[in-house]
């Protein structure tokens, strides 16, 4: 047993209790801040929702180790380092792991019949007691750093909480029952596919009619969804960019905290990188809780983490390798629990926000009624330079981004959500047991079951950017998983198809059927679609033979029409300042989207061998640069107004204090 331990079981040892004293003060005695920093950290407490501890650490002028030794005095109470003096083994049924995430505690000693309870909030540790009730009727506190408390949680409940990670959706929602052998999916796949390659050869004809025609509903599916969408951007009238999100002085309500969970998996460089960019937020760092994820298996994201300095609102989540199960929505799903703001967002790792990013968020929150559960950023790219490839995928992303999402929003359709800047009322999310683990378009899913549940997802006009993909096969992986889970996700919703259009109504269940169905059977038919133009050329084509020159033709000139809006779309989309050097690169996109073919047979091949497989992204490729945000065009998105937001003087830990920093009531 340790010299601690044994100090806290001896009695004779233990500290004389003294007068409680404020935190500050016991800082002050300490030695540990001035009596400006107090008097400024106290100001900040005034408008934001956060702990003084916190808020000094976060603005630099107190360390982490004098804020702990300063509650533990101020409790009257040992400080300890769990990584040299673990919790007993055995400990773990004499609290819940529920409790111990809400109240960030973890039992560490039993001490003759006492529970002693280690905890980074001893504020909150009568709260804890009485949640307890009879269960514990002795619980003594010692003080642990808040990232110590998270490990010792992780390693006393991580099987726990890993096999909820992986269960949290319903099975009815989800596609978690499909086995991971895959042998019944590879019999319907055997099932389907023989009978059309029968079919091929007994009537080839009529067979590649059937097929053309397919092709040519979901064609017409699209194109009708592209064409409202771009009429309901033409027709109403926006700024050609959003209102600059102006601090003023006066603030109605005090300032949550948001929580944004950052997923890595074998991240050599992005760590530093990502750091460095979070920084540049301008919400309070005292209400930013920036929690990475990474898988406990992840051996090249630890040590590059092992070599970056992170400040004390960063902290590191591992989630344990259970079940063979290894996706970015069961990562997800683990970190939300050790997440502490009402607020709860996804970034990427190569991820660059605007700065002002947070305070957009929180302010359309406040302002936004209740049944609004999620914002969407929109994203963009910072390297459309980089090759062909990175310009034709910066196109797509605003076409995507600028145009059609923002008029599908407009029409009152589905958004299927994208994987990053995202963010959700924390209850709500909570409420529909946050992503499905086994889906690898967990975004896309979450969407559509925010639509069936009643609520409302609002685009906001604030920019991210991220690395464009600018080489070939990555590009196909990555497309592969996107189209590949679009069809999870339909198959998943489309198990009661009767209830789902009772959930959305006629429209909507329309708009889901283009956005998921559609748009997989556009990319997987695109070759049928193609022989549209041998007719163009002279050509005789299956259709003619079987329906009629009329019915062909008429395909013909919807295929060209259909192909004249996708580049009429896109020069919308790029038409602003930022963009408009791609212009003449538009008209290159059709080479560019019959990459999506190859996409597309491979998403099939894995949706039948291998659904759950997640194909990773790389990053780090481009080195990232510092664009400007893109202006959105006059096609964008309404401006949402913004609450007032105060211009708090909030100091970077370099930054010396000055005199008039202070308020004139503080100083008097």
């Amino acid at each position: 047993m340790s010299n601690l331990r044994l100090h806290l079981t001896d009695p004779q040892a233990a500290r004389p209790a003294r007068p409680s004293m404020p935190l500050g003060r016991h800082l002050i005695e300490a030695g540990a801040i001035k009596n400006s920093d107090l008097i400024h950290a106290l100001d900040l407490q005034n408008h934001i929702d956060a702990p003084l501890g916190e808020i000094l650490m976060a603005e630099g002028l107190a360390k982490p180790l004098d804020v702990l030794q300063a509650l533990a005095d101020q409790h009257n109470t040992q400080l300890i380092d769990l990584r040299d003096d673990p919790p007993q083994p055995g400990l773990g049924h004499r609290l819940p792991a529920s409790l111990c995430l809400e109240y960030r505690a973890v039992a560490w000693l039993d001490m003759g019949g006492s529970l002693i309870v280690a905890t980074s909030q001893p504020h909150r540790f009568a709260t804890l007691r009485r949640a307890l009730g009879d269960r514990a009727p002795a619980i003594l506190p010692v003080i642990a750093s808040d990232q110590q408390i998270q490990d010792a949680i992780t390693r006393t409940y991580g099987d726990e909480l890993a096999h909820m990670a992986a269960n949290r959706v319903p099975a009815a929602i989800s596609c978690r029952n499909w086995t991971m052998a895959g042998r019944s999916r590879q019999i319907w796949a055997l099932a389907l596919l023989a009978p059309a390659l029968i079919a091929l050869f007994a009537a080839p004809m009529l067979t590649l009619t059937l097929a053309t025609l397919f092709a040519f509903v979901t064609l017409l599916m699209t194109t009708v969804l592209k064409a409202s969408a771009l009429w309901s951007q033409i027709t109403h009238k926006t700024p050609d960019a959003p209102l600059p999100f102006v601090a003023q002085r006066a603030m109605p309500y005090r300032l949550p905290r948001v929580s944004i969970m950052v997923p890595l998996l074998k991240e050599k460089e992005i760590a530093g990188a990502l750091v460095t960019r979070l920084n540049k937020l301008t919400y309070p760092k005292s209400l930013l809780d920036v929690v990475l994820v990474l898988e406990e298996t992840d051996v090249t994201t630890k040590k590059t983490l092992a070599r970056t300095t992170l400040p004390p609102w960063i902290s590191v989540i591992s989630v344990p390798a259970r079940g063979g199960l290894t996706t970015k929505p069961r990562a997800l799903n683990y970190a939300l629990d050790f997440c502490k703001g009402s607020i709860i967002g996804v970034w990427d790792a190569e991820d660059a926000p605007e700065p002002d990013q947070l305070e957009r968020v929180v302010s359309r929150f406040h302002t936004a009624p209740e049944n609004v559960a999620c914002l969407q950023g929109i994203l963009d790219y910072y390297n459309p330079r980089a090759n062909w490839l990175a310009r034709c995928f910066t196109i797509e992303y605003a076409a995507w981004w600028r145009v059609l999402l923002p008029g599908v929003a407009r029409l009152g359709l589905v958004i299927p959500l994208g994987g990053t800047t995202l963010f959700f009322r924390r209850k709500i999310l909570e409420k529909l047991a946050g992503w499905d683990a086994h889906n690898v378009t967990e975004d896309a899913d979450l969407g559509v079951r925010l639509a069936r549940a009643g609520y409302v997802t609002e685009l906001l006009p604030t920019v991210t950017f991220e690395e464009a993909n600018c080489r070939l096969w990555p590009w196909v992986r990555q497309r592969s998983r996107w189209l590949k889970g679009f069809l999870i996700t339909w198959c998943v919703h489309m198990r009661d198809p009767v209830q789902l259009l009772r959930d959305l109504g006629w429209v909507r269940f329309m708009g889901v059927q283009t956005m998921l169905l559609a748009t997989v059977a556009q990319f997987t038919c695109a070759p049928l679609l193609w022989s549209f133009w041998l007719a163009v050329f002279g050509a005789r084509h299956p259709v003619e033979q079987t329906l009629g020159s009329g019915a062909l033709w008429s395909m013909v000139v919807v295929f060209i029409l259909s192909a004249t809006l996708n580049l009429g779309l896109s020069l919308v989309a790029v038409h602003g300042k930022t963009h408009r050097h791609l212009m003449w690169w538009v008209f290159t996109t059709p080479f560019y989207y019959p990459l999506g073919a190859l996409a597309a047979f491979k998403a099939l091949h894995e949706f039948v061998v291998s659904p759950f497989f997640w194909d990773k992204t790389e990053h780090g490729v481009t080195p990232l640069q510092a664009p400007q945000a893109p202006a959105l065009p006059k096609a964008a998105p309404q401006v949402i107004p913004t609450a007032p937001y105060p211009q708090l003087v909030f100091r970077r830990h370099d930054q010396m204090h000055r005199p008039d920093d202070i308020p004139e009531r503080a100083r008097a």
